[in-house]
């Protein structure tokens, strides 16, 4: 299923808002969702797919009340509820954002410039690359993040997945339909992913696991056509012959726009409280882009439901 058409009356009318919202993700659409519909006057402001990395995934299948669901079809059902309401959207990408004010400046790419009282950070976050040699060489001749957007290139081929956590797996589960084997390769002797979905992958029959071992080399000629691994105990290094390699190592925030004003951690996730306020006042941050237990749709959903109504304070 595609993207809903954003045009017309979900477009930008003017300039000035109540609530202004980074990032089309889960977070910044329950967000949007709530603020809207606490006839508060929002804009969504999202440089790429409205629906964030969920547009990425295969299933959804751990979001209550949907017992299997497309990623795309779930972004669809958020962007369509969040409209409904009246929140207003633009495809533009935030350069440049002046907080500190009362009333706080967003300009965008296209020459736009946003105001409203409330910011709401839901820039989301990418996927953490591995820094190994021929990585970025093999960007897209065998390297990937996202097993639904290159899959299909590797009909019969065999594959590697690198990580232990619930991408890594549920990622190879839908990549072993598609490949003639999966390898997962993990750093240590056993998977962190949620254990439905280990047993889940423990059963399939032409998917594999390394244990203790970390890509120390992508090579090939013009595409991937081995990994070098190494053995973290054993120090011993192996060549594995692949057509592809699928990296699911953990995230990296989208926080550079913020960087230095306001507060992260050593790795740059958004430190918020419970409510979902940074340090600067009417600067909010919601989803995979704070620092947070948890990074799930559910989850961020629910940041951005907290937010927005927290910050109706600012209209009171």
């Amino acid at each position: 299923m595609g993207m809903f058409n954003l045009s017309g009356i979900s477009k930008p009318t003017q300039s000035a808002y109540d609530v202004i919202i980074v990032g089309a993700g889960p977070g910044g659409l329950a967000a949007g969702l709530y603020a809207a519909r606490a006839r508060l006057k929002t804009l969504i402001l999202e440089r790429a797919t409205e629906g964030g990395q969920i547009t990425l995934t295969n299933t959804v299948e751990d979001y209550p009340g949907f017992v299997l669901i497309s990623g795309q079809e779930l972004a669809d059902k958020f962007v369509e509820h969040a409209r409904n309401f009246g929140t207003k959207f633009a495809n533009e990408e935030v350069v440049e954002m002046e907080l500190s004010e009362e009333i706080k400046k967003v300009k965008t790419d296209v020459g736009n410039t946003y105001t409203s009282k409330v910011v709401i950070i839901s820039t989301g976050s990418n996927p953490r690359k591995l820094g190994v040699r021929g990585e970025e060489e093999f960007a897209n001749k065998g390297v990937s993040y996202c097993a639904v957007c290159d899959g299909s290139f590797f009909k019969d081929k065999p594959l590697v997945v690198v990580g232990g956590g619930d991408s890594a797996v549920e990622e190879a589960i839908y990549l072993s339909k598609i490949a003639s084997s999966v390898t997962i390769v993990h750093r240590r002797d056993k998977l962190r992913a949620q254990k439905i979905v280990q047993e889940r992958a423990f059963k399939v029959p032409n998917l594999k696991f390394i244990w203790n071992s970390i890509v120390d080399e992508i090579g090939g000629n013009n595409s991937v056509e081995y990994v070098v691994l190494k053995n973290v105990k054993t120090g011993e290094s192996t060549k594995y012959p692949t057509s592809g390699v699928f990296i699911y190592v953990g995230l990296v925030p989208n926080s550079e726009l913020v960087k230095g004003v306001v507060e992260t951690d050593e790795h740059g996730f958004i430190l918020t409280n419970d409510r979902m306020e940074t340090n600067i006042k009417g600067v909010y941050a919601v989803g995979d882009v704070r620092k947070t237990f948890l990074r799930q749709v559910v989850t961020a959903a629910a940041d951005g439901a907290i937010a927005a109504v927290d910050l109706t304070k600012y209209f009171d």
